[in-house]
């Protein structure tokens, strides 16, 4: 009961078969799964992101990443004014076990903010020193 009220989907009890741990896993994927004709594009304010094309708008003009910022910014837009940590962005970005220099989440951070934080527009992406980086929606600021 802990695992479930502190987030958990399911659980299984030891011993267990594996065929039913393929099968609670496939259920809980088929629940978070976007339905067919779902929006793929993200958006938070005036920034969207457009996973199908591949491509990415801050006030209706295109924004060129990298594959690697592009990723970036979906994990922040998928957590809009949630702190994300270092550790969570190279977990979900870099999806290995990352045993280089985390200070390259802050690299791509700044490349992020260079592209997409226009003069005439509100920064999006804030630091939380110490903390971790947000994308910090208009109604939040």
């Amino acid at each position: 009961v802990t695992g479930l009220t502190v987030g958990g989907d399911d659980y299984v009890t030891k011993p267990f078969s594996l065929d039913e741990v393929v099968a609670r896993i496939r259920a809980v994927l088929r629940r978070t799964a976007p339905a067919d004709g779902d929006d793929a594009v993200l958006r938070v304010d005036d920034l969207e992101l457009d996973d199908d094309a591949h491509e990415v708008r801050r006030a209706g003009e295109v924004v060129e990443l990298s594959p690697t910022e592009f990723k970036l910014l979906r994990y922040l837009m998928m957590n809009p004014n949630r702190v994300l940590s270092k550790s969570q962005i190279l977990d979900h970005v870099w999806e290995y076990d990352f045993n280089g220099d985390a200070s390259i989440v802050e690299s791509y951070i700044s490349y992020l903010r260079r592209k997409i934080d226009r003069p005439d527009l509100p920064d999006m992406i804030q630091t939380k020193r110490g903390v971790g980086y947000l994308l910090r929606s208009a109604e939040k600021r």
